[in-house]
């Protein structure tokens, strides 16, 4: 069998009395895309910064391609992260810095390509995401946001990694927007061949793009399927919540 390119295993995480991870289990194969759902608060974000080595599990295993990376530090942390790409909600571009720089930023610091040598490949992955070489020397507050939605996947696509996170990639666009960023990870993540954990609430970029859709709720997995199942999984929770519906198990967040 293929060994997981990323496995959580019974994965636990609080903060005081507050128990956001219960128990969190999940295997993402290579080239395979999740998506995982869930209403604000079921632990989305927690899981996804736990992945990403960001937060410390209270208990639980990380592997990284077979590879125990729960605790790592270092250099075992850095090898990791140097083949995983991530897509933040908000951007999280560097207003002081120009797109390009901005989506060559791993490149530049990492002490292995020249400034000049990285515009290169920054400007070569922009036209990738559909963004000519005259963007490339502007700055953040410059351009749309659909615009600087592209420059963040570049980024997290410039490394060829083999795995990518998307956290809420479809925030704040509109319909239209949003379905050709939606295009834009299906094209570049195939090309790649790279694995991706995506995290949203947005369930018409959720049906495009997954493989499979996982639902979080309450800290636990209650549910994983194919993305042409999500529609009637036979899952209370997830057809209300894929549905949209006030009434059902699920408590509104008031």
């Amino acid at each position: 069998m293929t060994t997981p390119i990323l496995s959580l295993q019974n994965v636990e995480k609080r903060f005081g009395k507050n128990h956001v991870l219960r128990g969190v289990t999940l295997d993402v194969a290579p080239g395979q895309s999740l998506v995982v759902i869930g209403g604000s608060g079921s632990g989305k974000s927690v899981m996804l910064k736990s992945a990403l080595g960001l937060m410390t599990p209270d208990s639980g295993q990380i592997l990284f391609n077979g590879e125990d990376v729960t605790q790592a530090k270092g250099k075992t942390r850095a090898r990791m992260r140097e083949r995983v790409g991530m897509l933040f909600q908000s951007g999280a571009l560097f207003d002081s810095l120009t797109v390009w720089e901005n989506v060559a930023f791993r490149l530049v610091n990492s002490g292995v390509v020249s400034r000049a040598k990285a515009k290169d490949r920054a400007i070569e992955t922009l036209s990738k995401v559909r963004l000519g070489a005259d963007v490339a020397d502007l700055y953040p507050a410059e351009i749309s946001g659909g615009m600087q939605k592209r420059v963040s996947l570049a980024r997290s696509i410039i490394s060829k990694p083999d795995l990518i996170f998307f956290d809420e990639p479809t925030t704040g666009l509109d319909p239209i927007t949003a379905d050709a960023i939606n295009d834009l990870i299906i094209e570049q993540v195939r090309g790649l061949g790279a694995a991706t954990v995506s995290i949203t609430h947005d369930m018409a970029s959720a049906r495009k793009i997954a493989d499979e859709v996982a639902m979080l709720f309450e800290g636990k997995i209650i549910w994983r399927g194919k993305a042409s199942e999500v529609e009637d999984s036979g899952n209370a929770y997830v057809d209300q919540f894929v549905h949209g519906r006030a009434e059902g198990p699920i408590q509104p967040a008031l």
